[in-house]
């Protein structure tokens, strides 16, 4: 997919995104505490049949399951040497699974380690983790690329610096945000969508932290300033944690559907489901928007 094709597509209307990848795989099985890109190729079954379900509900980009497979993701299980291999086996898996019916992203985001003075990295040291994983994922044949739960706009950029010298695919960068706006580590949305615009992302917006019901005002000042599609795929509310320590989201279908589509309202154009959403939330989030899908 070409940056122009991309525009197409969104100017045709509201682009599909698909929903949570992690909790549906908790939900299905994943241990807490492993990593989800390796029990993913252990349990290839799972994440396929939920894609799969994601396009028949009417998503048009699905993600990868790439997360967090970049160098310093994989360090932490002793993989680093694999990651050209894992990324190619992870994006083929959502190929298959798509089967030409949908666009395939390749799913980047933070490294949770802050830039330099804040941190302990460096832009270089930064950049060429992402750009290692950036290549990988061109390699392995994915179609536009998504920077998401970022946590600060400095990152962002980092990794939209990196994207950008290694192909001319689009990038749809998305931060996490709180109630107000603000980034958890540095930066705000608008902040984000005045910087990354002009930087050549192709869309710029918000996923994961709070529910759809309390960005409103958020999308609508990123809005104002865009000259770019603006990007909504909040969880389904704030999680409720048991006494397992697992994570439970309160909103349903319909509430979540009903705050979307007061998201659209304030300008939001592309948009999906994180944490708490399932395909069943994408489908009637399809059905919301007028579009038709698979029965």
């Amino acid at each position: 997919m070409t940056r122009e094709e991309f525009r197409t597509l969104a100017d045709a209307g509201i682009v599909l995104l698909d929903g949570a990848t992690g909790s549906n795989l908790r939900s299905a099985g994943m241990p807490a505490g492993v990593s989800t890109e390796l029990w993913v190729l252990e349990h290839p079954g799972v994440l396929q049949e939920l894609q799969r379900a994601y396009v028949e509900a009417g998503s048009q980009i699905v993600y990868a399951p790439t997360f967090t497979a970049n160098r310093i993701g994989l360090a932490m299980y002793g993989y680093t040497g694999e990651l050209a291999r894992l990324n190619a086996k992870l994006v083929a898996l959502s190929r298959e699974a798509v089967g030409g019916k949908a666009y395939v992203a390749g799913d980047m985001t933070t490294t949770g380690k802050l830039l330099e003075p804040a941190g302990d990295i460096s832009y270089r040291e930064l950049f060429e983790v992402y750009q290692e994983q950036a290549r990988a994922l061109v390699d392995a044949g994915v179609d536009v690329f998504v920077a998401e739960t970022m946590l600060n706009v400095d990152e962002t950029v980092v990794l939209l610096d990196a994207v950008q010298s290694v192909c001319d695919l689009p990038v749809l960068c998305s931060l996490t945000v709180e109630a107000d706006g603000r980034a958890l580590y540095g930066g705000s949305a608008v902040e984000a969508v005045e910087t990354l615009q002009e930087m050549g992302a192709a869309a710029v917006g918000l996923n994961c932290s709070v529910g759809p019901d309390q960005l409103g005002a958020v999308v609508a000042s990123m809005k104002r300033v865009a000259k770019v599609p603006v990007i909504a795929k909040p969880n389904a509310g704030l999680p409720v944690m048991d006494e397992h320590g697992k994570a439970h989201y309160t909103m349903g279908q319909e509430e979540f559907a009903a705050a979307m589509l007061q998201l659209v309202d304030a300008g939001a154009s592309v948009i999906g489901g994180c944490c708490g959403t399932d395909p069943s939330y994408i489908r009637l989030l399809a059905e919301r928007i007028g579009r038709t899908v698979q029965r």
